[in-house]
Parts: C-alpha cells; structure tokens; sequence
C-alpha cells in the first residue's frame, strides 16, 4: 500500500511498505516528522536550491543512502561526503520502492556555493502501480501534455505559489494536460511572496472534473 506524507514546502515522503523514498526533503519545516525513525532508503532531488535539497545531505549521511539528482547537483553532494546517484532526463530508475524518471521543469538551479546546479526537473514515480507526478519548481508547460501521453500519471503534486513557480490559475491547467485524478497542492505559504488562495484554486480544480486534496503539513503522523 502506497502512504503519501507532505512534510511542507515541496518536501513529501512516500512509503511503499517498509521502503520509503524523500523527495526535495526540506524537513525543517515541520518538526513534527521525526525522518530519523523513518525507513528512508532514497533521496530525490528536483533542483538544487536551499529550500528544495534542504536536509538532503545529513540525511544521506545518517541513513547511508544515496541522493539521486541530475549530474551537477550529485557531484555536489559527493563532495560533501554524502552518497550520490547523477542522472539524467528520461531514463526509469529501478528502487526498492519502485521506480522513477526525471523529467523537464523550467526553472533555475545553483548549488549553495554559487556554482551552476544543472538542469531543474520534475519526477514522475511509479510506486506500486501508483503514477505520482512531483512538478518540482516549474512554470505551466507543454510538456505536461507530454508526460500525460506517456506515463499518465494519476496523482499530482504541484507548485501554485506563484512568484517563482505556477500559481493557481496556472496550476489548475496544468492538472487537466496531466490528466491526473488527483492534485496535492505545494510550494506555498512557506515564504511572504508564495502565498496562494486555496479556495480559489480548489475551485478551479474542481471544475476540471479531478480531486483537489490539500494536506495540512501540521497534522502529519
């Protein structure tokens, strides 16, 4: 059975029996996931700015797994000490867990020391037969209709903040050229300048005939 904890941010844990894989695992927003008594056996990495690789590295380090992100980003966290996988777009990954494939998001991405961090990019999961869609930090595209004829993904996590990312409007479009059942809202409320109207965007998603399931980070077990 598949379990889907939204830890805040863009930061999520999904747990395939007792395999559980972190993706942009920013876990200092919310004190109450405990990631040290997790199962933990993989790391994901959309992009490398601060608020997305957050924990990663002490992570990887405590729990002896790898990160896996695209080259530049991984050799970074070599570098650091850490276990890396470097990939690149488009390929399945096999896990215990599962498997996943990186895809295009437009967006920027630079390592903490300044330096460029490679390509920015969603991951879509295969996790028993569940297609997740994690859109990292990207701006509404055409390659969702894409990603919608080849892997038709189910479920949806998306950024609707804003500023940086889709926002609500945007957001919304781009649930109906995933085709998913699902959306979980991210990337929101954590800063002054990605505040989101939830309302609204329920709404919105409403109208396109998929679920809108918004996870309250606070209430996590």
């Amino acid at each position: 059975m598949v379990d889907l904890k939204y830890i805040g941010h863009s930061a999520f844990e999904i747990k395939n029996g007792d395999n559980a894989v972190l993706i942009d695992p920013l876990v200092s927003v919310n004190e109450k996931y405990n990631w040290h008594e997790e199962p933990i056996k993989d790391i994901l990495l959309t992009h490398a700015h601060g608020d997305h690789l957050g924990e990663a590295i002490e992570i990887a380090k405590e729990k002896d797994i790898e990160v896996t992100a695209v080259a530049e980003l991984a050799y970074y966290i070599k570098e650091q000490g850490a276990k890396s996988k470097p990939i690149g777009l488009g390929a399945w990954i096999n896990y215990s867990w599962g498997r996943a494939v990186f895809l295009p998001a437009f967006h920027s991405s630079s390592l903490p020391d300044g330096r460029y961090g490679g390509n920015a990019a969603s991951i879509l999961l295969d996790v028993d037969g569940v297609r997740i869609y994690h859109a990292g930090d990207t701006c509404l595209s055409s390659e969702m209709k894409t990603i919608k004829e080849l892997y038709a993904p189910q479920i949806a996590l998306l950024p609707i903040g804003g500023n940086y990312t889709m926002d609500v409007e945007h957001a919304a479009m781009a649930a109906k050229w995933l085709g998913v059942r699902t959306v979980i809202p991210m990337h929101y409320g954590t800063f002054p300048e990605i505040q989101a109207d939830l309302e609204k965007f329920t709404r919105l998603i409403s109208m396109g005939n998929t679920a809108c399931q918004i996870l309250n980070p606070a209430e996590i077990k």
